[in-house]
Parts: structure tokens; C-alpha cells; sequence
């Protein structure tokens, strides 16, 4: 069984609307790592706000924050939010200037999360394509014919190393195309590529 489609933003977003007289309005965001989850978060802030809630969802890595508001009811909800409608590599702010009526935990999970699911239900979003980075060397005869071949096939050059005796190749290929990718570079160079795959480090979670 495939995994589920996972998207992106394709670029910033927001959306402001009223409950019972409080303010919410939801900013998100494309991020590639907490640091830039946090910058985003620091940046649209509004300290005269009653609170600036968040959560971002990077890979396996998340944190969220209810900001003052009772626990439960508004980080955790934008959370929620962002993994159930398939977004990753995501940060979504929603701040609250209060109205004078209060919401209660279930109107302010509702409010929370409501704000963030319509600004995310609305942005521009783009499929996240896995990718695999994968090495391999070949002679200054190949080189030209596999850069076409690969770009040709959605893979990018990361890096190219000439020596005295060929090019070292970096590229990040779409790991649904693996397969492929490895018997074309095979075919090119008549075998003699050693291609190894690029190991990262797994991203730890983080808890709120």
C-alpha cells in the first residue's frame, strides 16, 4: 500500500475571521527546518496580541505551543490541523485579540483549529516528491550524455568532483524513480558506475 500524498506550501498564507467577537487570524508558512519554523513564528507575532498560538510539522520532527491559552486547546488543535490535511514542512501562527467573550476548551479547539484548517484549506500547495541522493563516478565520454539523461528524468546535480580519471556525480534523484535512475546510469556507463546511496541522519520528534 502507498503512502498518502504529502504536500508543501508553495508560498506564505493567511486568513483572519471572527468568533464571537475575538480576532483570529492564521499565517503559515513553508519551512525546511525548525530554526526557520521559529523565525517565522518570532516574525509574525503580534505582542499585542492576547496570544500567538503555533505548531509547525517538519518530517518526523513537530512542537506546538498553546501560548497562554488552557492546554490542548490551540497548539495541539493547529497540529492536528496540518497533519490530517496532509501538509508537512509547515508552520502555522494563529493569533487571537480577545473580544470579551469567552469560548470555552471546546470553542477555543474549535476556533484554533477551525482558523488554521480554512488558511490551510485555501493556500496554494504543491506534492512533496521524495528524493534519494545518490554517487556514483564516470568517465569524461559519459559525462555529458548521463547530466541529460538524468535531468531528463527529474534528478538534480548536487555536486560534480572532476579528477584526473572521470567525474565523482552527487544527484538527488526522486526516489519513486530509483529503479530507473540506477539502470540508465548502469546502461550509460556499461556497468562500471559503483553507485551508493547518500545516508542522512533521521530528524528526531519533539513533544509540545
Amino acid at each position: 500500500m502507498s503512502a498518502p500524498e504529502r504536500f508543501m506550501l508553495r508560498e506564505p498564507a493567511m486568513l483572519e475571521r471572527e468568533v464571537k467577537k475575538s480576532i483570529f487570524l492564521a499565517q503559515a508558512a513553508p519551512v525546511s527546518t525548525p530554526a526557520e519554523a521559529m523565525d517565522f513564528i518570532a516574525s509574525v507575532s503580534d505582542p499585542d496580541a492576547t496570544h500567538n498560538c503555533w505548531a509547525y510539522l517538519i518530517g518526523q520532527t513537530y512542537r506546538s505551543d498553546d501560548a497562554g491559552e488552557p492546554g490542548g486547546t490551540a497548539g495541539r488543535p493547529i497540529l492536528q490541523v496540518i497533519e490530517g490535511q496532509g501538509f508537512d514542512r509547515t508552520v502555522v501562527v494563529v493569533t487571537r485579540w480577545f473580544g470579551g467573550t469567552k469560548l470555552g476548551a471546546g470553542g477555543l479547539v474549535r476556533a484554533y483549529g477551525g482558523t488554521a484548517a480554512e488558511c490551510l484549506r485555501q493556500a496554494p500547495r504543491q506534492p512533496i516528491v521524495e528524493m534519494v541522493d545518490l554517487t556514483f563516478g564516470c568517465g569524461f565520454s559519459d559525462h555529458a550524455l548521463l547530466r541529460a539523461r538524468l535531468e531528463g528524468m527529474d534528478c538534480q546535480i548536487v555536486a560534480e568532483d572532476f579528477g584526473a580519471d572521470g567525474v565523482g556525480l552527487h544527484i538527488s534523484a526522486p526516489a519513486a524513480r530509483e529503479a530507473e535512475v540506477r539502470a540508465r546510469i548502469t546502461d550509460i556507463t556499461r556497468g562500471q558506475a559503483m553507485i551508493r546511496v547518500v545516508e542522512e541522519d533521521a530528524p528526531q520528534g519533539v513533544g509540545e
